[in-house]
């Protein structure tokens, strides 16, 4: 059993605040057969330095350091792409680093740049991801992609990506869905709201008005998931500016944007899912021992800890995470969360990782509406919203960007800054993507705190990505 020590399980310190003030990203798609990686950065670059109202020229004078996140060299036929990256933004000979950690790459790049600019290393620093998914066959990707699990142990089920979750789901539906078909009906629920979100996204690669049996009916990939269960195979780039508080104050002074505290935390957990040891359940600041005492009475099966249905990641990301931003419970101190849906059973997983729901009851947060932006069944605003961007299965999964993006999707609702990006008649147009004629804002009114959550693999490795209004913070040393 793990077992964790007092200098294992404290709560990360930062030597001084870190604050996000822009970020930018790329049109996203499953190809760009005229467009260059590099192109792409250049884009999200542009438009970070846009939504500061300074020119790129004018932010590069800034840049003391720069981490790029890509995950598979494969793909873009590259080793060292960061470099080209690097040199083609004009940032040469300033330092950078490459940083690849499977599906969890864009927060796992967040992440050192959030450390290098707390450690007083640099005052204002570069975070880009990318990747480049469109020069090799479908079917060869997903190979690629399967690599990132252990080929001697996770390969066998079919060098698939969905093989691994169909098994993890499958467990999952036994223990907590009591096999029931209404337990694969909220699946694709889910699926339904992240690609019908994705229809308000001018960025979203796979914006599509579906019902719930045209998810049921969609082919199978490995059952019980089938194609519109899962993500996208994307291409695209984003990025973001970290910075110490002075260097914050003087980027954002004549712009829209405000400084957000930000605050990054990960966790990790081995490739081989059944040979992860059964142990006690980390607990999040919002539980009890008591309510899990009885969990395998509850549900049968469901007292091993993580087995296939958890991801000991995602809660040791969160455990972190919530200790530096001060978080007590999710559900009421965030206003809204992007998760990683690279597959539905995936996002229920995660719900119950990070505590948004206890463990065996994921399911809830979608049949109770909290998760939308407006409760299907009240017409009120959902308690937490997830996935507004449309998330992996709507928007995208440029896998290296992926966390980049999901935590500029969460800053532009706290700036308030949503409906004016994505209502943007001349960046559709731009992207030649036709707004719809019931185009709906999915700002979420008020909102002061969010997270992201990046992750990788089949929960190898996981951050969690905390953004908070300065005015609106919860931690006792912020």
């Amino acid at each position: 059993m793990i077992t964790f020590s007092r200098q294992q399980l404290k709560i990360p310190r930062l030597q001084r605040p870190v604050y996000l003030v822009t970020a930018g990203q790329s049109k996203f798609d499953r190809a760009f057969p005229d467009k260059r990686t590099e192109e792409l950065c250049i884009d999200a670059f542009t438009m970070a330095a846009g939504l500061l109202d300074i020119s790129p020229a004018e932010l590069k004078q800034y840049i003391h350091s720069c981490y790029y996140g890509h995950f598979a060299d494969h793909f873009g036929d590259q080793l060292l792409g960061e470099s080209v990256i690097h040199d083609r933004l004009g940032l040469d000979p300033l330092g950078n680093v490459g940083v690849k950690t499977g599906g969890a790459t864009g927060g796992s790049t967040l992440w050192e740049g959030m450390k290098a600019v707390a450690s007083g290393y640099s005052d204002c620093v570069l975070v880009m991801g990318w990747e480049r998914m469109d020069e090799v066959p479908t079917d060869e990707g997903n190979f690629l992609i399967s690599c990132a699990a252990d080929k001697d142990w996770e390969s066998p089920l079919g060098h698939i990506y969905t093989g691994y979750y169909a098994v993890m789901a499958q467990r999952y539906w036994q223990i907590f869905g009591k096999s029931e078909e209404s337990f694969r009906r909220t699946l694709a629920e889910i699926s339904v709201k992240h690609h019908g979100y994705a229809r308000f996204n001018p960025f979203a690669q796979s914006p599509m008005k579906i019902t719930v049996d045209d998810v049921l009916n969609s082919p199978v990939v490995a059952y019980p998931l089938r194609a519109l269960d899962c993500c996208l195979m994307s291409v695209g780039a984003a990025c973001a500016i970290l910075c110490d508080e002075d260097t914050a104050t003087q980027l954002t002074k004549n712009s829209k944007n405000k400084p957000l505290r930000i605050y990054v935390a990960a966790g990790s957990h081995t490739l081989r899912p059944a040979d992860r040891l059964d142990m006690a359940i980390p607990l999040l600041p919002n539980e009890t021992a008591d309510q899990y005492k009885d969990l395998g009475e509850r549900f049968p099966g469901g007292d091993r800890y993580p087995g296939f249905t958890g991801f000991l990641a995602a809660r040791i990301a969160a455990y972190y995470g919530y200790g530096m931003a001060g978080i007590t419970d999710p559900t009421t101190d965030l206003d809204l969360v992007e998760l990683h849906d690279a597959f539905t059973i995936s996002d229920v997983q995660t719900y119950e990782d990070i505590g948004i729901r206890p463990y065996g009851y994921g399911r809830d947060y979608v049949e109770s509406g909290d998760c939308y932006h407006t409760n299907p069944h009240t017409g009120q605003p959902g308690k937490l919203p997830s996935n507004l961007s449309g998330g992996l299965i709507g928007c995208m999964h440029s896998v290296g960007a992926t966390g980049i993006m999901q935590t500029f999707e969460v800053a532009t609702h706290i700036w308030h800054r949503w409906e004016e990006l994505h209502g943007d008649a001349q960046l559709w147009q731009k992207f030649n993507r036709v707004k719809p004629d019931d185009w709906t804002s999915l700002q979420v009114e008020g909102a002061k705190r969010g997270m992201a959550i990046s992750h990788a693999g089949v929960g190898s490795h996981v951050t969690s990505t905390i953004l908070m209004d300065p005015d609106h913070l919860l931690a006792k040393d912020a």
